[in-house]
Formats: structure tokens, C-alpha cells, sequence
């Protein structure tokens, strides 16, 4: 049997991925039939008379723009965790072991008790997310130690210290309304989404997607290492620099909507290279695809398993921890 191109499975896997929200905008509580929710788009733009209006509501306020959410944020982290792992040569980094979820959880959380709507939890969550990056990269500068093992260390550092940083928030605030609404970042979701959150992170998904991909060739020179990079005429400082602004904004901006969602950022990157290599010019579209399936069947099992909702972190940690040991299985056999 002949093997797909790389090009064959991208295309497979952006349909596989449009006919997946096709059938997720079709599942629901209200009605799990896929011709109302046919008709109900038909009579939105008028090709069809009476329409369910009930559930042209549902479609088109609670379920589509829940379904682009979930597109979003795991499209956003998964791409932000393969980025990560190039650039700092470390198949084992993601933005939450960099501490940059945490960081913008902290972010989103004082924006929450300084009584701010998305825009200020959005530039909160960027700038602590963006410290925390900082911090995780600066201590092994500090200890002189740059192996993979302290970048980890490091992370797991910054991400404890703003987990306590986020616990004396939790600690100090309102218990009937901005407890809860921190809690949300902590569990994850987004069952909250509407249309003005989809309309806020689309020009920055968009924008630092493009850039990112059209880097890509860069973050392959970076992840050779330093020396090599700067031989090949890269200036490692600023390029890095950019990069990881650019990753960061997007991460942030998926926290900002949706909360902490855990092992996106590390298992779609390994699986994008068990599927279609190294190459990041050919990994990064891969991984947004695959990160945007992953969240989309974790979102539509979150809302359809149990009549209440279950938060995206706890499904994440089901799937993912086996889902990353079988991985690791996978290429210890190869290598072996």
C-alpha cells in the first residue's frame, strides 16, 4: 500500500476535522438529531421557511461558538508546546511545565479580582504568562546548568511558587463570585464561550499562527542548538525572543477563555512526530489540526457523557497520561 504524502495527510486530517464539528454541532442535549441542526442552519440564511427557531439559537449562540472555542485553545496550546520543544531542544517542555499557563491563570485570576472584562484578563494573562517564561529560562542561566532536566526543574519551580501565588488569590477573594470564577481557570472550560471571545483571540490565532509557521525553517536551525544557529547567521537572541512572545501571546489568550488545560501542549506535538517527523515546516500546520481534533472530541465528550458538565482538565489528564505513556512506549520501540 502506498504511503500518504505529507500533503495527502494534512488534507485528510482538516477534513476529518471540519466533518468532526459538523457531527459535534449536531450533539447536544436539546436534540442529537444532525438534519435539525441542518435545517436550523438552512433557516438561518433563509433557505428553508419556518425554522426551529429554538434550535437555531442553540446552534448559533451556545454550541458553535463552543465548538470554534475548542478549536482554538487546542490548536493554540498544542502548536505553543511544539514550538516550545523545538526551541528549547526538549521533547519534554510544554507551556505547562514552563509555568506560562500558570503565569497566565495568576494573570487571569487578578484580572478577575480587579473586576476586569476579556480584553484585561487577556493583556494580564499574556504579561504573567510572559514572566513566567522568563523566570523558568533565567534560572538555568543562574546555576549555569542548561540541560533539558533543569529547564524542567525550572519549570516545575515557577509553576509551584505561582500555584501558591494563586492560592492566597483564591484565599483573599469574594466566595459567591470571584472564588468561582477563578476555580473555572483551574478546571477549565468552554462552556462560557461566546461570540465576542471567538471574535477577541481569532486575529491573534491567526496572526501568530502565520507567523510561527512561516518561522518554522528558524526553530528547526534553533532546535540544532546555539552554536550551529549562529554559524548559519541567526541571531538566536532576538529570533528566540520573538518566538517566544509569539507563543506565549497565543497560550495566554487560550487561558484567558478557557482556563488551564493540561497535556495538550505534550502529547499532539509527539504524536504530529510519530505522524509526520521533525520538520517543522511540516510539523506545525500538523500539530494545529491534530491539537484542534484533540480538544474538539474532549469538549464534545465533556458535554454529552453525564447530564453535568465535566471540566476539560479532568478528561485531558484521562486521556493524555496514557495517551503520552503509549508515545513514549512507541518510540522507545523504535529507537530499540
Amino acid at each position: 500500500m502506498k504511503k500518504l504524502s505529507n500533503r495527502q495527510q494534512l488534507l485528510l486530517s482538516a477534513i476529518a476535522l471540519i466533518m468532526l464539528m459538523l457531527f459535534s454541532l449536531s450533539i447536544g442535549r436539546y436534540s442529537n438529531n444532525p438534519l435539525d441542526a441542518i435545517r436550523a442552519i438552512l433557516g438561518r440564511f433563509d433557505v428553508i421557511k419556518q425554522p426551529d427557531i429554538a434550535m437555531e439559537n442553540i446552534i448559533f449562540h451556545v454550541r458553535l461558538p463552543r465548538i470554534f472555542g475548542a478549536v482554538y485553545v487546542g490548536a493554540m496550546l498544542s502548536l505553543s508546546g511544539a514550538v516550545y520543544q523545538g526551541i528549547f531542544k526538549n521533547p519534554l517542555v510544554s507551556p505547562d511545565i514552563l509555568g506560562v499557563s500558570s503565569g497566565a491563570s495568576v494573570g487571569a485570576a487578578i484580572s478577575i479580582l480587579l473586576g476586569y472584562g476579556l480584553i484585561g484578563r487577556q493583556i494580564f494573562a499574556f504579561i504573567f504568562g510572559l514572566l513566567a517564561v522568563l523566570l523558568t529560562t533565567t534560572i538555568p542561566k543562574v546555576f549555569r546548568n542548561s540541560s533539558n532536566m533543569m529547564m524542567v526543574l525550572s519549570g516545575i519551580i515557577v509553576g509551584g511558587f505561582l500555584s501558591s501565588v494563586l492560592a492566597i488569590m483564591k484565599f483573599l477573594a469574594e466566595e459567591q463570585t470571584e472564588l468561582s470564577s477563578i476555580v473555572f481557570w483551574q478546571m477549565g472550560s468552554v462552556a462560557s464561550i461566546k461570540g465576542k471571545e471567538i471574535i477577541a483571540i481569532s486575529p491573534i490565532f491567526m496572526i501568530c499562527s502565520i507567523l510561527l509557521i512561516l518561522l518554522a525553517w528558524r526553530i528547526n536551525i534553533l532546535s540544532f542548538g546555539e552554536v550551529e544557529a549562529k554559524t548559519l547567521g541567526i541571531n538566536v537572541k532576538k529570533t528566540r525572543g520573538i518566538i517566544i512572545i509569539l507563543t506565549s501571546l497565543m497560550t495566554a489568550s487560550a487561558v484567558s477563555i478557557s482556563g488551564t488545560i493540561g497535556w495538550i501542549g505534550l502529547i499532539i506535538p509527539h504524536l504530529g512526530r510519530l505522524t509526520i517527523g521533525s520538520d517543522h515546516t511540516k510539523l506545525l500546520p500538523t500539530t494545529i489540526i491534530f491539537g484542534a481534533i484533540f480538544m474538539l472530541i474532549i469538549d464534545t465528550l465533556a458535554r454529552t457523557l453525564t447530564s453535568l458538565e465535566i471540566p476539560l482538565s479532568i478528561l485531558t489528564g484521562f486521556v493524555g497520561a496514557p495517551t503520552y505513556a503509549y508515545l513514549l512506549y512507541r518510540q522507545r520501540t523504535n529507537v530499540s
